[in-house]
């Protein structure tokens, strides 16, 4: 049944029917000591489950057109991933809030296709410039016998600065001054986006009649004339003035048993609230505790829970929280040592190939074992946070959502972007200088950036954590997990002790939807949109590919979900909504913070601010010529501590004397030896200029963009700018239709009082008594 229409009532979609039916069993008290509806009695196992139906099959040829088949066929499939999707269909199928997440993601993917290309563009133009890079050329001219010092304690020689030409110059495809500009249109391309969101929210808004909807807003139904079925043998009745409502559940145990659940809401009409604002079963079950706790005197009182109730839930909350921060920071430094650790043993190695490629080695183990790590403490951190919620007590639904929201946000951004932080702005900072390098634990030497800058190692870790996530995370385990779920459920079920003829009889549309995986919110599908928006937007100097292969992964993304809601999961319970909620203002925070951090990246990750200074103050022809000797300091290999001088000496075929490294520091024939150099100075005196230059012109950008597309697209606009003079017409109409009755009906009323009048004086000069009698009756 797709809706239907009646006298005096408006029009009802069948989800609005699902939502009415939910509330009745949520807010239905049970004879349980305690139990406070179905939510209760679900979470306490008396029943397995409680759903809304699919409308019918998809697979079978024979099955009757519907609005399920009708999606899996034209939303559902991979071979329809460049038509629009159908959002009016999935609207009036699931319920506005899963139909607003589909419109936002749709939305996000198109607004990824200019960006890809500005990436793809600046790319191409580091691959083309390559070849003129006069640095890159420095390293890798062969004339070059710039001797450097050795990476590493004991173990570790000296060797050739044109040995890392391949870097050098593979550097150059990400660090180059298009990086700079590809990272203003990102973040204008981020304000783009939101605005151009909430001009699509508006227009659907207006197309499904939720311009005046709020969260607090009571959707009530006064009557109803027909059956309705929800779940299997699931109806709601209008009756005589009264609500009955008749279902079966299913009861927990080793069988699928039915129950026949029949209750009458002696009401008139029914004025159901599904709004948010409905306290949970969990807190109004709380709150009959306390108040059974409390004297007699106090028993009437009407008890809230407060903050005092809720300490120890908050004081578990922060300890937790901080401890699983912990445990992220702890997990990368792990790393940390595992990178030291395994450079040190592989330039031991007595295979010249091994010795050669330590370092491409040492990156890539290690951005897999940080991958491994992020998707294992995901699920981790997941359960976590769902946990510490529901101690907490939310009062509503709403408030439930909006703190599971924030704490698994702040959990998975801080475990999928601490090892990509430590690598952008911490690595390589925190080494000392040859002689008095940084120790961890007195044995480990704090791990140094390449000749060309952590910006290579930052892109590896990126890259591979972004695709890792995307093809193992959010496509494998979407697809993968449900299917092997519904699988052990149906191996179950046939374990049972279901007689042998029911097996052999076709499963009823309760039956097939029970193996299927109950829905467990759009927080999940949400979070790892968030997570990529990160990706692509946060870091995007140091990998303007991540646009790119987030689009590939989205077109993707939206076929798996569809597929995944009309085929692998039950049929939720569907929820009106007029916005996306607190993800909107997610979406604007890390926005914002791109912002701050690509500035950050531009000017201390890359070597883009070294290069302008030396260029234009210190080169002697306005060129790059000399750059890479300008970078490189002094060091006198006498100077080295006792027993970490370099392994073998005469690695290079000659005796050394002076060994060189990447810093900005006096020489050691200088009166001051090793003491940081005013270049230093000048570069950082720079570095801090640029980034309070770029993030107040970015912003301001940001927030002109902000001001010329306006929120409410012009045609909506003033399509309710006409419906308002219409009201107001019909408002007035109305208002002077009642005034002229109200003059209508005193214009009659004064005429027969004065007929009146009149035959009562006739009477009273025929019958004086019966006059005089009349007047003191009156009088009276």
């Amino acid at each position: 049944m797709d809706g239907w229409t009646m006298d005096g009532c408006f029009r009802l979609e069948l989800y609005h029917c699902f939502i009415i039916v939910f509330e009745i069993l949520k807010r239905t008290k049970c004879k349980a000591k305690y139990s406070m509806g179905i939510t209760s009695l679900l979470g306490s196992g008396v029943y397995t489950a409680a759903y809304p139906l699919h409308d019918g099959d998809i697979n079978e040829e024979s099955a009757v057109p519907n609005d399920r088949k009708l999606l899996y066929e034209e939303w559902a499939n991979y071979s329809v991933f460049y038509k629009y999707q159908p959002i009016g269909l999935i609207r009036k199928y699931f319920g506005e809030k899963i139909g607003l997440y589909f419109a936002w993601l749709g939305l996000y993917t198109q607004m990824l296709i200019p960006a890809s290309l500005v990436g793809v563009i600046v790319f191409l133009y580091g691959c083309a410039t390559v070849d003129d890079n006069l640095p890159s050329m420095e390293i890798c001219h062969p004339k070059n016998n710039i001797t450097m010092c050795p990476l590493c304690d004991r173990v570790c020689s000296y060797w050739k600065l044109s040995t890392a030409c391949g870097t050098a110059r593979a550097s150059h495809l990400f660090d180059n001054p298009a990086t700079v500009f590809f990272s203003i249109f990102m973040a204008l391309w981020a304000a783009m986006f939101m605005e151009h969101w909430k001009r699509r929210q508006m227009r659907l808004n207006y197309e499904w009649d939720l311009t005046g909807f709020e969260d607090e807003e009571h959707f009530c139904c006064c009557c109803c004339c027909q059956p309705l079925i929800i779940t299997h043998h699931t109806r709601l009745w209008y009756f005589k003035g009264y609500w009955q409502l008749e279902s079966f559940f299913y009861l927990h145990g080793a069988h699928i048993h039915q129950f026949h659940l029949c209750f009458t809401v002696a009401v008139r009409h029914l004025c159901l609230c599904p709004s948010q604002d409905h306290p949970r079963a969990e807190y109004e079950f709380r709150v009959m505790q306390k108040t059974l706790s409390k004297d007699q005197k106090s028993h009437h009182k009407i008890e809230k829970l407060t903050c005092r109730d809720r300490l120890p839930a908050y004081m578990t909350n922060i300890v937790m929280m901080l401890l699983m921060i912990g445990v992220t920071f702890a997990i990368v430094f792990g790393v940390i040592l595992y990178r030291i650790s395994t450079k040190a043993a592989l330039h031991m190695s007595s295979n010249p190939v091994t010795r050669s490629h330590v370092q491409l080695t040492v990156k890539t183990t290690a951005a897999i074992i940080n991958l491994v790590v992020i998707l294992i403490l995901d699920e981790v951190y997941g359960a976590v946070a769902r946990w510490l919620t529901v101690l907490e007590v939310p009062k509503t639904d709403k408030s439930f959502e909006e703190r599971l929201i924030f704490k698994t946000f702040i959990l998975k951004f801080v475990n999928a972007f601490t090892p990509i932080i430590y690598i952008a702005f911490f690595r390589g900072r925190l080494v000392g200088r040859p002689g008095s390098y940084l120790y961890v634990f007195e044995s480990y030497r704090m791990e140094e950036c390449a000749h060309g800058g952590c910006l290579m190692e930052l892109c590896i870790q990126l890259s591979i954590t972004m695709l890792g996530k995307q093809l193992i995370q959010n496509n494998l385990f979407e697809i993968g997990v449900p299917k092997l779920k519904k699988l052990i459920r149906y191996i179950r079920s046939k374990q049972g002790a279901f007689q042998e003829e029911e097996r052999q009889k076709k499963l009823q549309r309760y039956e097939t939807d029970h193996f299927l995986e109950p829905f467990a919110g759009l927080t999940p599908e949400y979070m790892e949109m968030i997570i990529q928006f990160g990706f692509v937007t946060l870091f995007v100097a140091s990998f303007p590919l991540a646009p790119l292969f987030a689009l590939l992964n989205n077109i993707i993304e939206i076929r798996l979900d569809a597929k995944k809601f009309v085929s692998e999961l039950r049929r939720p319970v569907a929820a009106r909504a007029k916005d996306i909620g607190i993800w909107y203002n997610l979406l604007r925070g890390v926005a914002n913070v791109a912002v701050i951090i690509n500035a950050f990246v531009i000017s201390f990750t890359s070597d883009f601010i070294p290069r302008m200074v030396y260029q234009y103050m210190y080169s002697p022809d306005g060129s790059m010529h000399g750059f890479v000797n300008h970078t490189l300091s002094y060091f006198n290999v006498s100077h080295f501590q006792e027993g970490k001088e370099a392994r073998d000496p005469l690695h290079l075929g000659y005796h050394v004397e002076m060994c060189r490294y990447k810093d900005y520091r006096e020489p050691p024939w200088s009166a001051t030896p090793y003491e940081i150099s005013k270049e230093f100075w000048a570069v950082l005196a720079v570095r801090l200029a640029f980034v309070i230059v770029f993030q107040n012109v970015v912003m301001l950008m940001s927030d002109v963009v902000d001001w010329l597309i306006p929120d409410i697209p012009k045609d909506i606009s003033l399509q309710i700018h006409k419906e308002k003079i219409l009201l107001i017409d019909l408002f007035m109409k109305e208002e002077q239709g009642k005034t002229h009755t109200v003059e209508s009906s005193a214009s009659v009323g004064g005429k027969e009082k004065c007929s009146r009048s009149t035959n009562n004086n006739n009477s009273t000069m025929a019958h004086p008594r019966s006059g005089l009698h009349s007047n003191s009756t009156k009088s009276l």
